[in-house]
């Protein structure tokens, strides 16, 4: 397993463009391939009526004005108007269908990430904290969001802006339009430099963003530790110096942006000097080409020629980031799923419970074994009760079960099918598990019991809520099983949350059942009336209990104390005390 990135590590620092992912984009853009294209003509029609607007004022000047032609200056006032409305026209259009396209694009992404969120082994989720998995998911997918529906559409207007006014200003007078590209081409040059460096500081930016973020969920998941530890004063200081490393690095990026305007109007200006002065030199020499007119056109074109190229600069430097976004999002999405059903998987059925762990090893860091050479043999409808200390491995033996994590070397089989080997559907159908901490989501109360089973009814969901003795509790909140239950069962006690998972797992009526810690949270009197219960559910099932409280685990078939890497003790609960070894030591 990697090592856990912290909200004091930065996730990323800075990173060049990557083509490639902007590759894999264009596989999303496809399905849209005609939309794209006609949006591109649309771009090019916009920017030729763009460009003949000034050619118009430019024969107003020369032609109209020295004529005193009213008739053809109302048509070359008309003529700008209708240009005017088309450009108008057609640049809404264009923009209409291009957001359109990339907030399905978009779509597609976040849809594609999230559903990987849900295959993804539990090692990558221990690597890093939930915060910057959120991140990923939401502020850098909403950041290429605003980057495809908007920056995209704008690079190739600008592109195309680009050619048309140097194919214009051409055809007027190649003398001037070097003049436009001795002026252009060093202030970019300036404005390239200035925005590689503000693109060095945004990566840093992110990552510390990227913190702050981690620390703000990991402080509202711990809220009521943090109070009642009396951790508030501490985890504001923390807080205020993730926040404020953001800052200062933000304050950093706008200090350098701030150039951007003055280095731009520098060369604008002392490109318009070099333009009038050049122009007038050589109308006053007699060229012919040059004339009033083509002046003002040049002005407008050059107006039109250096905007998009400045922006350019800024999209480039969008364009890094975004590059840094798409890396860590598809990094997630090819995050590979070691754990899932192989070609042909076995289907498991009528599993009769037989489990076997097979000089089973493995370690959640390389090098650091939990389980070294771990055997078990577990006959159907066997009860077995896991003790010793903490991080010994316990949890461990069940996690190899259920397939959360694989075996390093050896294997575990049920009814003498390798887990690895058998569909991950058929495996967690006939594998349930109750977790010492469990999980309600937002909704009614008889929908977070069908949660075992979503094709069951509304009578076997309180069937099974009867049997576990949590119909005691659900009959006296306001709507009884219709209930709407807040995110994580916010207003029920830590007891009701586990009735409630416990009512799961009967309707789900799985063949192996594993029981982790499941009553730690419950009432002496409340856990009475469970055993009760899952005496009659746990029936010829087979089962792995967890647990502190040794009162649970008493009338266990075989109890096994793990221990450096292993089984240190075995026996019933008798052999174990007349042994008074390690398990005697607990009592």
């Amino acid at each position: 397993m990697a090592k856990r990135n912290t909200y004091f590590e930065d996730e990323v620092i800075e990173r060049k463009i990557d083509v490639k992912q902007f590759g894999r984009v264009l596989k999303y853009l496809v399905p849209y391939k005609k939309t794209f294209f006609l949006v591109l003509a649309l771009m090019l029609i916009s920017s030729i009526a763009a460009m003949v607007s000034p050619r118009i004022l430019g024969l107003i000047i020369d032609q109209v004005v020295v004529n005193k032609d009213y008739r053809e200056l109302f048509l070359c006032i008309t003529g700008m108007g209708v240009l005017a409305l088309l450009e108008i026209g057609v640049t809404f259009a264009h923009q209409r269908l291009m957001g359109t396209v990339g907030h399905k694009i978009i779509a597609q992404i976040r849809q594609d990430a999230f559903y990987k969120l849900q295959k993804l082994p539990f090692n990558y989720f221990d690597s890093k904290p939930d915060g910057k998995i959120v991140v990923r998911v939401t502020d850098y997918v909403n950041d290429l969001a605003n980057f495809f529906t908007n920056y995209v559409l704008l690079f190739v207007i600008y592109i195309v802006k680009i050619v048309v006014a140097t194919i214009f200003m051409l055809s007027l007078s190649p003398k001037l339009t070097l003049i436009v590209f001795a002026t252009i081409i060093p202030m970019m040059f300036c404005v390239m430099m200035l925005r590689r460096s503000i693109r060095k500081l945004f990566g840093a930016h992110r990552a510390k963003i990227s913190n702050r973020t981690a620390f703000i969920i990991e402080s509202l998941m711990g809220e009521k530790i943090i109070k009642n530890y009396n951790r508030i004063s501490t985890n504001e200081k923390i807080y205020e110096q993730v926040h404020d490393t953001s800052v200062r690095q933000w304050m950093r990026i706008v200090y350098r942006n701030e150039l951007n305007t003055p280095i731009v109007d520098i060369f604008w200006n002392l490109g318009s000097l070099a333009l009038y002065g050049i122009a007038t030199y050589l109308i006053s020499h007699g060229d012919p080409f040059i004339t009033a007119g083509v002046v003002v056109m040049f002005n407008n074109y050059m107006t039109q020629f250096s905007g998009p190229l400045t922006q350019i600069a800024v999209i480039i430097q969008q364009l890094a980031q975004v590059s840094s976004n798409l890396e860590q999002v598809f990094d997630t999405i090819d995050y590979p799923v070691e754990i899932d059903s192989k070609a042909g998987s076995v289907e498991l059925k009528h599993v009769s419970g037989k489990v076997d762990f097979n000089h089973v090893t493995f370690a959640y860091d390389e090098g650091v074994n939990i389980l070294e050479d771990f055997d078990l043999h577990v006959v159907p409808g066997q009860t077995i009760a896991l003790v010793g200390p903490t991080g010994a491995g316990k949890t461990t033996v069940i996690n190899m079960l259920t397939r959360f994590y694989d075996v390093a070397e050896g294997s575990v089989t049920i009814d003498d099918v390798d887990v690895r080997d058998a569909s991950l559907d058929s495996l967690r159908k006939e594998v349930g598990v109750l977790m010492q901490d469990p999980f309600i989501f937002k909704g009614s109360v008889i929908d977070n019991i069908r949660y075992g089973r979503m094709d069951a009814t509304d009578e076997e969901c309180i069937a099974a809520a009867k049997l576990i003795y949590a119909d005691r509790f659900i009959s006296k909140l306001p709507n009884g099983y219709h209930t709407v239950l807040e995110e994580r069962g916010a207003g029920l006690s830590a007891g009701e949350k586990q009735l409630l998972s416990f009512a799961r797992i009967i309707l789900k009526n799985p063949s192996v059942v594993i029981l982790d810690e499941a009553t730690s949270s419950i009432d002496t009197e409340t856990e009475a009336l469970i055993k009760k219960a899952m005496d009659i559910v746990l029936k010829d099932k087979t089962a792995f209990m967890v647990a502190h409280r040794l009162s649970t685990i008493r009338n266990a078939d075989k109890i096994l104390y793990i221990s450096n890497k292993g089984i240190a003790e075995s026996g019933t609960h008798e052999e174990l005390m007349a042994k008074k070894g390690l398990y005697y030591a607990l009592n």
